[in-house]
């Protein structure tokens, strides 16, 4: 049975794996830029914008865009206060404008002294960590290091310490580590293995692992992430996070198919 289910899973991954799965979703975003540290920003903020239909997600991600006039790095090391101003009109869900101007904030400083985003999560990490838990929360406590860090931005950045799944953060590093020349996922970062990775566990994911028994855990929370993690790396040790593509496949483009 549980060969089985492995190998109905590889096949589906291997379904979703491919670049026509880039079209519809908001990695197409980070997608449409070559440049590493525009792929970076405009990655962690879409991913950070990730709720909601994903039709709109990609259409206020490419808001941001236009707003920084296409070049994200360029206009984080070089604008003035003066060039945020039409940031405050930006607006998505629960994210406002104090989040906004934080973000931007948060990003210039950071750009200004260093060359990628990639220390900001691997630094945090020992060599013998088994995920990239401590990465995640280590970033949580970077990204708020700043003064007058506002308090209610705190919510738009989730940390493994509050319990949280950390789904948005998760499918970020999904995208920046695992490489696998399919099209969809970038390989940008080195000092991560795509082993450490940690499964972006939402809705559609968390029930189709429930059907499949891959979670026991009542609650959804980081120890379900860390629960459904575990059982997918007996598939593939290397590279448990593929099967991302398989659970969300299965959950939001087959749903109609499986509750049949």
């Amino acid at each position: 049975m549980k060969k089985d289910l492995q190998s109905f899973l590889d096949e589906k991954a291997q379904l979703y794996n491919e670049s026509s799965f880039v079209d519809n979703d908001p990695i197409l975003i980070p997608r449409s830029f070559q440049k590493k540290q525009d792929i970076e920003i405009m990655g962690l903020w879409t991913a950070i914008l990730s709720w909601g239909q994903r039709k709109t997600i990609i259409n206020k991600a490419k808001e941001l865009v236009t707003l920084m006039d296409g070049a994200p790095h360029d206009f984080m090391l070089n604008h003035s206060e003066k060039d945020r101003k039409p940031f405050l009109n930006f607006k998505h869900r629960t994210f406002q404008s104090t989040d906004t101007l934080y973000f931007l904030e948060f990003f210039q400083k950071y750009y200004q002294n260093n060359e990628s985003l990639e220390p900001a999560f691997s630094s945090h990490l020992k060599a013998d960590d088994e995920t990239v838990e401590q990465a995640l929360a280590g970033f949580h406590e970077q990204f708020f290091s700043l003064e007058y860090a506002p308090k209610r931005t705190r919510k738009h950045v989730a940390t493994p310490i509050r319990k949280s799944t950390c789904k948005r953060l998760n499918m970020f590093l999904r995208w920046m580590v695992r490489n696998d020349k399919n099209g969809v996922d970038f390989g940008i970062w080195k000092e991560i293995k795509p082993a450490q990775l940690l499964i972006p566990l939402d809705v559609h994911v968390d029930r189709i692992a429930r059907m499949f028994g891959l979670i026991d855990r009542k609650q959804t929370d980081w120890l379900t992430v860390l629960e459904l993690t575990k059982n997918l790396r007996q598939f593939d040790p290397n590279d448990p996070v593929k099967y991302d593509f398989a659970l969300f496949g299965l959950g939001v483009i087959e749903k109609h198919h499986l509750l049949k």
